[in-house]
């Protein structure tokens, strides 16, 4: 599966660019199948790097990139995933 498509890169605003927004939202979903992380994207570099939401041990706003996206393994040794169902959504409904 194809992680970041050229439509959803041209969804995803610039680093920074929602520096201020009280609740921005979510553009991309990824997670592991077979474990229990989940990246929730709302910026992206344009090349490797996206800022958002990190759900694993804790939940958490940081940067992530898609080079190690592209590395992990859940549990059973299955890779990262790309939600192909989800919507943008505000990461206030994220966090509930």
């Amino acid at each position: 599966m194809k992680l970041l498509t050229k439509e959803i890169e041209r969804k995803l605003p610039k680093l920074h660019a929602n520096d201020g927004m009280k609740d921005p939202e979510a553009i991309v979903k990824f997670f592991t199948p077979d474990g229990n992380w989940t990246w929730y994207a709302t910026e992206f570099d344009g090349k490797d790097e996206f800022f958002g939401l990190v759900e694993g041990h804790e939940q958490e706003l940081g940067y992530f990139s898609l080079a190690d996206l592209k590395k992990v393994r859940g549990l059973m040794g299955l890779p990262v995933e790309r939600d192909t169902c989800f919507q943008p959504t505000p990461l206030s409904k994220i966090r509930r």
